[in-house]
């Protein structure tokens, strides 16, 4: 059974690109095709860029492109989203190549039609891409600033998928700047989510990264238990690379403490795996991994069978990383066990190939090699002339280290300064909302006391108002009861006023006819003078 697989493997792969090819050819129809709605074929365009922007990053960029033209046409807000994906599409494409820079101008682009549109994981996405091409960038302190604010946004969203992912980019750098206690921070943050959603693959994933933290931190007993919990993980999904890699984690951590025979176990056991998934720079690295621990044990004739391994496996994939690394274990060996023609020989070979792949680390163990081997044979001279090379190269790196860690220093600086900023502005904020909140608790419970004062006058005049009108009402029946006693006495009056006038008009009448009048009087009394 074993001969056929690699043929049903092969098969399986055709079958894969045929798939992919006639997908690709299908979404060519349907844009090419003019009876098609605009934006049938605008979706086609977009998953034929985004199905380029690994493989072929410059035909993605194209079609991004043409996707923009095409997004012109169509109605306001429909536009928008299609030249934001398209705008995004040329900025992975662009970072793809190495172009960082207008990989950043078109993510900008994507994020503002994004805030245009209100899309707040779109936003989200774009403020990840930004902190991805910034961490390529190594400008840490941007990439923390982007990584953050996606975060942020993420966790308003309650997305926990993209909150576990974001949180790893974080820790990622936070590791990067060995700010150990950041990066488990936020790696425990991304190990909750992920269990939140119950994604073994994540959950392993941290696990294995909080394995790391604690192995660099030389807590071996955390690291160990992280590394199990990751590898029981990973058994469970059935993934081989990830198994594989816990093993040789467990195993590292072994040959730290100095426990070679349950090392090499474990290196054993990530071999197997390694060769049954085919991934051949495992393979050469374990080797070596296992050579250095035959190495440790002093079992030379076993370290040089898994130092020649190693270099063999490289050289049939033509790592020339792989085979400088290997020429330089079986230098060092050689050296070791005094046979130092052949240390020189393997040496030389590393020293041309390292300045072929320009890697002046192993160049310079090269030259260290070398001038060991020649002052164990007595020619000093060449010892000495490699030794200043070893010297000038080592020299080198370590400026160039220094001025990394200087810049790392700035970064990390910076990066607290930014974080404490942001503590000062967010305390200040929080002060300033109790305040406020004080303020306006004491301004309801003053608008408050002042209604019910208000409530409690308005009852109280209520009372008065309703006991006055009870008063006024009998007060008004006995006025009534008054008027109408002075009105029966009126017309009593008025009844014995008529008598009394009658009487007096009566008596008026008697005395008139019975005394003469005044004018007869006076004109008797004037006959009388006269006579």
């Amino acid at each position: 059974m074993k001969k056929y697989l690699p043929i049903l493997f092969i098969c399986a792969l055709y079958t894969i690109q045929i798939s992919r090819a006639q997908n690709a050819d299908s979404l060519w129809t349907i844009y090419n095709n003019k009876h098609e709605t605009d934006t049938t074929r605008i979706k086609a365009l977009h998953e034929l860029a985004m199905s380029y922007r690994n493989s072929k990053p410059d035909t993605a960029i194209l079609l991004g492109e043409e996707e923009i033209k095409l997004a012109v046409a169509l109605p306001t807000e429909i536009s928008k989203l299609w030249m934001g994906k398209a705008l995004s599409t040329i900025g992975l494409a662009n970072m793809n190549k190495g172009n960082y820079e207008k990989a950043l101008r078109y993510y900008f682009s994507a994020l503002k039609v994004r805030e245009e549109l209100g899309d707040k994981k779109g936003v989200a996405n774009c403020y990840n891409n930004i902190g991805t091409v910034y961490s390529l960038q190594l400008n840490q302190f941007k990439a923390l600033e982007f990584y953050h604010k996606c975060f942020e946004l993420r966790e308003v969203l309650n997305d926990k998928p993209g909150l576990g992912i974001c949180a790893v980019n974080i820790a990622g750098i936070y590791l990067d700047q060995a700010n150990y206690p950041k990066a488990l921070e936020y790696y425990l943050k991304s190990l909750t989510v992920r269990q939140e959603i119950d994604d073994k693959q994540g959950v392993a994933t941290c696990y294995g990264n909080i394995g790391i933290i604690y192995g660099t931190q030389l807590d071996y007993a955390k690291a160990h238990e992280y590394y199990l919990k990751a590898l029981q993980l990973n058994i469970q999904t059935g993934d081989k690379q990830e198994i594989a890699g816990c093993l040789n984690n467990i195993a590292n951590i072994y040959k730290a403490q100095a426990s070679y025979d349950k090392a090499l176990e474990f290196f054993f056991k990530a071999l197997k795996y390694l060769q049954e998934i085919g991934d051949d720079e495992g393979v050469v690295a374990c080797y070596i991994n296992i050579g250095a621990v035959y190495q440790y044990q002093s079992d030379y004739g076993k370290v040089a069978d898994y130092y020649a391994k190693s270099l063999t496996k490289a050289e049939q994939i033509n790592d020339k990383e792989l085979i400088t690394l290997g020429y330089l274990n079986i230098g060092s060996l050689n050296n070791d066990v005094g046979n130092y023609k052949l240390a020189v020989l393997y040496a030389d070979s590393a020293v041309g190939l390292s300045k072929t792949i320009s890697s002046i680390d192993n160049e310079r163990l090269a030259y260290q090699i070398l001038a060991t081997a020649y002052s164990k044979t007595n020619h000093y001279k060449e010892a000495y002339e490699n030794h200043v090379k070893f010297k000038q190269l080592t020299d080198s790196i370590f400026n160039a280290d220094n001025s990394k860690q200087l810049g790392d220093l700035k970064t990390k600086f910076e990066v607290e300064r930014k974080e404490a900023e942001l503590k000062i502005k967010s305390d200040a904020e929080q002060e300033k909302l109790k305040a406020v909140a004080l303020e306006e608790n004491k301004r309801q419970q003053v608008i408050i006391a002042s209604v019910a004062g208000v409530l409690v006058v308005v009852l109280i005049f209520s009372m008065f108002l309703y006991k006055r009108f009870k008063i006024t009402e009998r007060q008004k029946i006995i006025i009534e009861k008054q008027k109408q006693r002075v009105d029966d006495a009126y017309a009593m009056l008025a009844v014995k006023n008529k008598e009394v006038m009658d009487s007096i008009y009566y008596a008026r009448r008697i005395q008139n006819a019975l005394m003469p009048r005044e004018k007869t009087i006076e004109n008797i009394f004037n006959r009388l003078m006269k006579k």
